[in-house]
């Protein structure tokens, strides 16, 4: 009789905020293999994108991800922008960088401050969720929302930033770094963070390429990639700042990496500012007219990593063919290799370490007739049928 035994995570669990199933085989105390099941929380936005306007599909990805959820119309916007050509005013690439990085300091901040109740150091949680307010507030100042923000639009953005609103901006980022460095300094120099994280969870770099991480989950192991300065878009490539890694590859490394990276936020968001100006207020569109037929990709540096969206146009006013990939759909899998000879009390930490968004990942599984209940096709058919149909937009595409 096998000694391994089943220790199931989820679909309900007080770790995930979010459906999802994980299966921990173990012998003792050691993890020594994972199964991940998905497919709890499937909503079918790419569906419903064909069936709605350009316009409107802003609306619906943005609902993609409450936390991260103007990374996925950052994405679609630079797609469309593509297709059609767009160039879009310098203020509105800065508005644009500046939401893009204000949603990295609240998501970074949501994520530490979880990383600490999941170690049972609710300090650093209650910390980072306190200080994570401030940010919101400046959201709600600019777009009028605390999430959900609704800033963007083909060939630009929807709302202008007043300049009657740079000082209330720039005196709650000069009192976010203080908090900020309060904050590092907790958990780098604690030594119960560092016994509970240190050590545990590593990704080599060669992991990382293996498995195609992304985000901080891949500069944590050293793997110096990032969106905003490989392919820049918006003002990133206006700007100063700098990529940040760490080689150690451990989940100590991935909060590190985090926490540094809020920084560099703040520092990209008052030269966006310094910047917006020196130039005049309301030049924040290009009137975009129509969109022709085309095929365009655009992707963006989400709080977790590379968000890539395809878009196929016909030269009406919706999607054909809407496709969307999130960070966490190849850092999750990751888990297979991070959690596997950790023992059960380093799993929990080890799995939530890349920041795991399970509504951005979920796909269908299996398609069935809504008026019979019989299954049509299996996972694996809709793959192939997925691949077929790529290998047609290739041999068009030549």
């Amino acid at each position: 009789m096998s000694k391994q035994k089943i220790i199931p995570i989820g679909p309900y669990h007080p770790l995930q905020e979010e459906p999802e199933y994980f299966k921990l085989y173990c012998e003792g105390e050691n993890v020594v293999d994972i199964e991940w099941e998905t497919g709890y929380n499937h909503r079918g936005i790419e569906k419903l994108a064909e069936e709605k306007t350009f316009e409107q599909v802003f609306f619906l990805v943005e609902r993609i991800c409450g936390i991260c959820s103007t990374s996925h119309p950052f994405a679609f916007a630079n797609c469309m922008e593509e297709i059609g050509k767009v160039e879009i005013p310098d203020r509105a690439k800065y508005i644009r960088s500046i939401i893009g990085e204000l949603e990295r300091l609240h998501s970074h901040l949501l994520w530490v401050g979880l990383a600490g109740h999941f170690l049972g150091y609710d300090t650093v949680f209650m910390w980072a969720w306190k200080y994570r307010e401030p940010v919101l507030d400046l959201f709600e100042i600019i777009s009028g929302n605390r999430n959900s923000y609704a800033m963007f639009t083909i060939g630009g953005v929807r709302r202008d930033i007043e300049k009657s609103k740079f000082p209330k901006i720039r005196e709650e980022l000069e009192g976010l770094k203080k908090k900020i460095d309060l904050l590092t300094g907790a958990v780098m120099d604690d030594p119960v963070i560092h016994a509970r994280t240190k050590g545990v969870g590593v990704m080599t770099r060669e992991d990382i390429i293996d498995y195609a991480a992304v985000g901080p989950t891949a500069r944590a192991s050293g793997v110096e990639i990032d969106v905003r300065r490989d392919d820049p878009y918006a003002a990133y490539d206006l700007v100063d700042w700098k990529v940040i890694t760490s080689p150690e590859g451990d989940v100590f490394a991935k909060a590190k990496v985090r926490l540094l990276e809020m920084y560099e936020s703040v520092k990209i968001i008052e030269q966006c500012l310094d910047k917006m100006e020196k130039l005049e207020e309301g030049n924040i569109q290009t009137k975009v007219w129509e969109i022709p037929e085309g095929i365009g990709m655009g992707h963006a540096e989400a709080p977790r990593g590379e968000v890539f969206h395809f878009v196929k146009t016909d030269g009406s006013n919706s999607p054909v063919r809407h496709k969307i990939r999130a960070p966490s759909y190849v850092n999750i899998a990751t888990f297979k290799k991070s959690c596997v000879g950790q023992t059960i009390s380093d799993a929990a930490i080890s799995l939530a370490a890349v920041d795991p968004c399970y509504c951005c990942t979920e796909r269908m599984a299996v398609a069935y007739d809504s008026s019979t209940g019989k299954r049509i096709l299996s996972g694996d058919e809709l793959i192939k049928h997925s691949q077929a149909r790529t290998r047609e937009l290739k041999k068009n595409m030549l």
